[in-house]
């Protein structure tokens, strides 16, 4: 890239524009560095994923691959530019209308797509609008909700006239508008990579090239010679405190730089800091690092060898750790059916759209850090420990977080950033690119999962056992909590007398693995509802029937021991999926029976999922204040990553105050200014935040109400900034503000109420349960082994859907992720590193979904409501491999079922089948 500007004359989002301007510089470059439209948002700078997408000359192109010398004499707009007088335009405010935003890194490459849809189409087809958006990626929404926001945008003419705000009544249920849309939709949002000072330094690491290997420093004198833009280069050498860090107090595993040994692909050497011009042209060849490369340890069999090289001298056998469950001592090979298999998951990339990024400065002795995460607190302390410091020296400042799904709850820019700011007393920032992305950090575990069910002559099961074994990759990261989750979760949703499970954490030389949307729950799902498929047929019953006669109830207990005093709803999933199972299979029976290569069936999953840590103590705190100008503000600790927990709390909130949303503000996810509301995972955030931020608000409710001596039925509301209590003014002016100007202060904590597991695996694991039912329809092309997924019916029990809008999303966005799982995500070390090798679902790829909304309240969460982050995605890849046996008669053992696997499946089923005549 020439550092040699040339005049240019174009126009820019409406505006006529002159500048000198580097020709060979990226336009995604120039459009957010020189003009600071950081709405252009970039995911790969390879035209992959399509968030840098803007309009040339009104047709959209990816502002990553084109040159700033093409928009001479041009007309450019980006997503920054539709809003006109102040006002979303006609496709924005669709969007905003359906609920099409999530985390919103994908959102202006949409938008400006979409933009150029309406320009082209006044009532575009379905399939013009999957054509016009097919550029833009999304990993958060499922497309669904876009889908129809982009139909939907050329119906409304008056919609400025529509708003489509608070109502009035309850907020609890209400289809209200994010909390965070209007700054995702125009631009505004600040990502982990937007808003950098522009005095900061750059940091680069430099990451092992290779799974295992030994190494040695050279000298870095000229590397520094050759680059005087180089500031510091860092090294294991400087780090002040723990030189390792992790998830748990007492596995702190995984160094902050490699100190002689790497153990996995990209895992950090060094970190070079400097002006960024110079970073660019340093390769990683200069920088004096010399390996001597060890036969890598890959995959499960060559890690539990008994000649097995051990990944860590502490770690006999490769075994991170074992949990287990054991109830009762039937076994399923006497019972009078039974059924057993092996099934095989591959490693998955998180995939979200906004890589890793964010900037960090020193302020005296004190560090601050901005970055994109899920778990503010857990950095904090982290950092702190990493760094030497006290945690109140360390400030943790969450940018909007273009998704997560488990990804961005360990340490990557963090510790980097919070050394190099200390030491070089500069701001200093760091943004991964695609393929560092995926090359460093965590993936959804593989698994090798071997189960036998067992039931009666009349349906009823009797006895389970199964084996599950995970591979952990190079450092422990969640693999406890994926090995700890498992046992609870492997029989499945169902009422068992006899259990046995046995799972195991086990490292290799692969990446990290870490949480991922179900903490291993995804994986023993495709095992356990195969095997409720095997048995229903061997007893004769129809698959949805034989789930519902085994479904666990209210009133049962558990395979742990715990009873289920209330919410479960998996009958009544079961029950409202029953029409569409029904339909369906007719629909399969009559097409099938015409055609022989294009095939349909139709599949059923189930699934369960405990809400929260599994065990232990998970607390939520917040805060509600009203301040003594009338304003109630929410302090909550959590980060919304796109699922909408902004928006929850604050309906939450509204409603037990007894005031409208509008009334409500909210500070969110800074560590100075907030109590900590854990981290965003486990789908735990609207049940256990949602609940503190319930008993905050009732709290102050009740001060309310003491110090207007009025009766718990009166109403509040705030009228220019005057609290009425009834018809009678409170004079807030006359109490005592605290530093915050607050007057009064409600407070929440809560924990949901669980126990720890015992060796047995017997205890009280998690407050509540969610529980889904899900349906998948399928056409698979018997020749070239082709899958299309056509249609998925989902039932979900959510206790209380808040606001069912964002519900729908979340649901959405998970059969999207779990459809990659079942079909397509197979992350390969070296291989895979970049979104267009790593395939996930594309527009094209995605069903019809209906969602049902199921609300069997739970009596712990708020208004009974429960998580349902992570189950949308359990129950769908398991349902449509249920569906692919249905078409095919082969039952998939391995995942993901690719054209070629599946093929060579159905070859060997008509071979066998030749060889049997």
């Amino acid at each position: 890239m020439t550092a040699e500007r040339v005049p240019m004359n174009f126009f820019l989002n409406g505006s006529r524009r002159e500048a000198a301007l580097r020709p060979m510089a990226r336009l995604s470059e120039t459009l957010r560095e020189e003009f600071g439209y950081t709405g252009v948002k970039v995911g790969c700078d390879a035209g992959d994923c399509g968030a840098c997408t803007i309009l040339l000359n009104g047709r959209q192109v990816c502002a990553c691959l084109v040159p700033t010398a093409r928009i001479d004499g041009a007309m450019v707009v980006s997503a920054d530019g539709l809003q006109a007088n102040g006002f979303l335009s006609r496709i924005q405010h669709a969007f905003l209308r359906h609920g099409a935003v999530q985390c919103g890194a994908c959102i202006p490459g949409m938008l400006t797509a979409a933009t150029e849809i309406a320009a082209a189409y006044e009532n575009p087809t379905r399939q013009q609008v999957l054509d016009g958006l097919s550029g833009v990626l999304c990993r958060c929404t499922g497309y669904q909700k876009i889908v129809d926001a982009v139909m939907d945008a050329g119906r409304d003419p008056d919609y400025l006239k529509n708003p489509i705000g608070p109502a009035g009544g309850p907020a609890v249920g209400a289809r209200l508008p994010r909390t965070d849309a209007i700054a995702k939709l125009d631009g505004s949002a600040q990502f982990g990579a937007d808003g950098i000072p522009t005095d900061a330094l750059w940091l680069r690491a430099v990451r092992s090239p290779h799974m295992a290997a030994n190494f040695t420093l050279g000298d870095m004198a000229p590397l520094f010679e050759r680059h005087p833009g180089l500031h510091k280069v860092l090294t294991a050498a400087d780090v002040p405190g723990n030189k390792c860090y992790g998830i748990y107090p007492d596995l702190k595993d995984q160094p902050v730089f490699a100190l002689d040994h790497v153990r996995f692909r990209g895992e950090v050497i060094l970190a070079l800091v400097g002006e960024r011009d110079t970073l660019d042209a340093i390769s990683n060849d200069e920088v004096p690092v010399t390996y001597d490369v060890l036969e890598p340890v890959i995959g499960l069999d060559a890690a539990l060898a008994g000649d097995a090289r051990q990944i860590h001298p502490d770690k006999p056998g490769n075994v991170l750790i074992a949990a287990d469950l054991r109830k009762g001592a039937g076994d399923p090979a006497e019972c009078t059916h039974s059924a057993a298999g092996q099934w095989q998951t591959s490693y998955v990339e998180h995939a979200y759209i906004e890589p890793e990024a964010g900037f960090a400065r020193r302020r005296g002795e004190r560090l601050e850090i901005h970055v994109t995460t899920q778990t503010p607190y857990m950095d904090r302390d982290e950092v702190a420990l990493i760094m030497d410091l006290a945690p109140e020296q360390v400030r943790i400042v969450p940018t909007v977080c273009g998704g997560g799904f488990g990804g961005k709850l360990d340490q990557t820019v963090q510790p980097l950033l919070a050394l190099a700011a200390w030491l070089l007393e500069r701001p200093v920032a760091c943004v991964f690119n695609r393929p560092e992305s995926m090359m460093a950090t965590t993936k959804r575990h593989p698994a090798r999962v071997k189960a036998q069910f067992g039931c009666d002559g009349d349906g009823r099961l009797q006895a389970m056992k199964m084996t599950a074994d995970f591979d952990t990759g190079a450092y422990a990261s969640w693999g406890p909590t994926v090995a700890g989750r498992v046992p609870v979760h492997g029989c499945g949703p169902y009422l068992w007398p006899h259990v046995t499970i046995n799972a195991r954490a086990v490292h290799s030389n692969g990446p990290s693995c870490g949480a991922f949307r179900g903490f291993g729950v995804p994986q023993v799902a495709l095992a356990h509802e195969a095997l409720m498929d095997d048995l229903a047929e061997s007893v004769g019953m129809d698959a949805l029937e034989f789930r519902h006669r085994n479904a666990l109830r209210a009133g049962d207990r558990t395979a742990t021991g715990q009873l289920l005093v209330a919410s479960a709803g998996l009958d009544q999933c079961l029950d409202a999926l029953r029409p569409h199972w029904s339909e369906a299979q007719e629909t399969v029976r009559r097409h099938n029976d015409t055609h022989a290569n294009q095939r349909l069936g139709v599949g059923l999953g189930c699934m369960w999922y405990g809400c929260g840590n599994t065990g232990m103590s998970n607390p939520s705190h917040v805060r509600v204040t009203l301040s003594a100008d009338g304003r109630v503000t929410l302090y909550n600790g959590a980060v919304d990553i796109g699922q909408g927990s902004y928006t929850i709390m604050r309906q939450i909130c509204a409603d037990a105050l007894g005031l409208s949303v509008d009334a409500i503000e909210q500070v969110t996810g800074d560590t100075d200014l907030t109590p900590d509301a854990g981290k965003t995972s486990a789908s735990r955030q609207t049940y256990v935040t949602g609940k503190a931020t319930e008993l905050a608000a009732l709290d102050l409710r009740q001060q309310i109400l003491r110090l207007a001596n009025a009766e718990e039925s009166a109403p509040l509301s705030l009228r220019d900034g005057t609290l009425m209590v009834g018809a009678a003014e409170v004079a807030l002016t006359r109490l005592t503000a605290d530093d915050n100007n607050a007057v009064l202060t409600g407070e929440g904590i809560f924990d949901p109420p669980a126990t720890a597991l015992d060796q047995n695996g017997q205890g009280e694991p998690y407050g509540t349960y969610a529980f889904a039912a899900q349906m998948a329809v399928v056409e698979v092309d018997m020749e070239l082994g082709t899958t299309k997924v056509l249609r998925v019916v989902a039932a979900h029990d959510v206790g209380k859907a808040i606001n069912p809008t964002l519900v729908e999303g979340q649901i959405e966005g998970g059969i999207a992720q779990g459809l990659g799982l079942a079909l397509m995500e197979e992350f390969l070390p070296g291989r895979t590193e970049n979104l267009h090798d790593y395939l996930i679902p594309t527009i094209g790829d995605m069903p019809a979904i209906e969602v049902i909304l199921v609300e069997d309240p739970d009596p712990n969460g708020p208004q009974g409501a429960k998580g349902v982050g992570e189950p949308g995605l359990v129950p769908t890849a398991p349902a449509i491999l249920a569906a692919i046996k249905s078409a095919t008669g082969v039952r998939m053992h391995k995942v993901p079922v690719t054209p070629d696997r599946l093929r060579a499946a159905i070859i060997t089923k008509e071979k066998a089948k030749v060889t049997a005549e």
